[in-house]
């Protein structure tokens, strides 16, 4: 039995809707500008950010987007980011989970990517069969 997950991505600077459910900020740095107040997370799990090398190697570049996937999915299973990963997964299992990112474009984001793995997918950034 395969339970599937209820995840969305949203930005940081967007409002927060009522069905949310949880809101997990999934950036190392936090959103400049957004008071605590507005930005109603219940949890920060900065450790399950990407290294900043790879941050910084990125760069949010689209092109780079399918590399920056795979190279970060594999430090998800590094010892730096495990205890925040299965956290986040515990998050997942009791409801509706909404990653937070104060990236410009979430698509290409660490939080797309970890909705994917959520998911169950390995990617869909220029594959229309979802693999």
């Amino acid at each position: 039995m395969t339970q599937k997950h209820q995840v969305q991505v949203r930005r940081a600077y967007d409002d927060p809707a009522q069905n949310d459910g949880t809101r997990i900020l999934v950036d190392r740095i936090w959103p400049r500008g957004v008071s605590k107040d507005k930005a109603e997370l219940d949890d920060w799990l900065k450790e399950l950010a990407p290294s900043s090398d790879l941050r910084k190697w990125y760069s949010h570049d689209p092109d780079k987007f399918e590399e920056f996937s795979r190279r970060y999915r594999d430090e998800l299973k590094d010892d730096d980011h495990a205890e925040a990963f299965k956290q986040l997964k515990e998050y997942a299992k009791k409801g509706k989970l909404t990653l937070i990112t104060a990236s410009k474009r979430d698509d290409i984001s660490d939080a797309t990517v970890l909705k994917h793995v959520l998911d169950g997918k390995k990617s869909n950034w220029g594959n229309k069969g979802g693999t």
